[in-house]
């Protein structure tokens, strides 16, 4: 992995690094703690969970390659925890990976070897996306209040409760699948563009691919049960609507 000392202003983040690779561990340490940030590290999955139980981390850089549990049911396990940002690390370089991570419910993913800088910017990302939410909370919270629910045929969306429900059954989607629904659903018919939608559900200044929209309208369509609910429009983005 490649480092670099001019990273820029920062703000201080507590970094969760679940590897069980110790020179990668001690390099990563190293590297994110000479930029200014604290870190712990878990080898094991059972040692991140057990960690993340007892601290208090801001985000967690989660290895899929664990030597004890599927790197799959320990995010689950994390999430079940507390709601945090958490960057998932792979050396798999198949898309089906990274699709598989996102649909889960991560917030980006990072595909080994990558550069300090890299990881530091995707650090800023979603260090940037918690000050956002933070600051906008009291505004969002008013507004849930007043019109908590969005229907869209049989489709009810309670943003009070974060509940899906569809033709009365509750479907069971991740905190980023429920943004992306909402933002379709607020204004159903209308196209939203890729970029809006990176904009709006993930961060104006995030650096993951756009195959991300794709790979998590792709995982609603099938919770959904029918993939004219989300409709394709060839080279602008996507629109919601309720099957005819």
């Amino acid at each position: 992995m490649e480092f670099s000392s001019a990273f820029g202003h920062h703000v201080v983040v507590n970094v969760l690094i679940v590897e069980d690779d110790d020179a990668i561990s001690a390099t990563l340490g190293d590297g994110l703690e000479s930029a200014g940030h604290d870190t712990y590290v878990a080898s094991t999955g059972r040692a991140a969970i057990e960690a993340h139980a007892s601290r208090r981390f801001d985000v967690i850089l989660l290895d899929l390659g664990l030597p004890d549990l599927d790197g799959r049911d320990v995010f689950r396990e994390l999430r079940s925890i507390r709601d945090i940002p958490v960057i998932m690390v792979t050396a798999r370089s198949e898309e089906f990976d990274r699709v598989l991570g996102l649909e889960l419910g991560a917030d980006d993913y990072i595909t080994k070897p990558f550069s300090l800088r890299e990881l530091l910017a995707r650090l800023r990302a979603v260090t940037r996306r918690i000050s956002m939410d933070t600051s906008t909370s009291t505004q969002s919270t008013v507004e849930d209040v007043d019109n908590p629910t969005i229907t869209v045929g049989p489709l009810h969306i309670d943003r009070r409760t974060h509940r899906v429900l569809l033709s009365g059954s509750e479907l069971t989607v991740t905190p980023k699948e429920f943004d992306l629904l909402v933002f379709l659903a607020e204004d159903p018919g209308a196209v939203r563009t890729r970029t809006d939608i990176v904009e709006s559900v993930w961060d104006a200044h995030w650096y993951g691919p756009t195959k991300t929209v794709d790979a998590h309208v792709a995982s609603l369509r099938k919770k959904l049960g029918d993939h004219r609910w989300i409709v394709s429009v060839r080279g602008v983005g996507f629109r919601l609507e309720a099957p005819s």
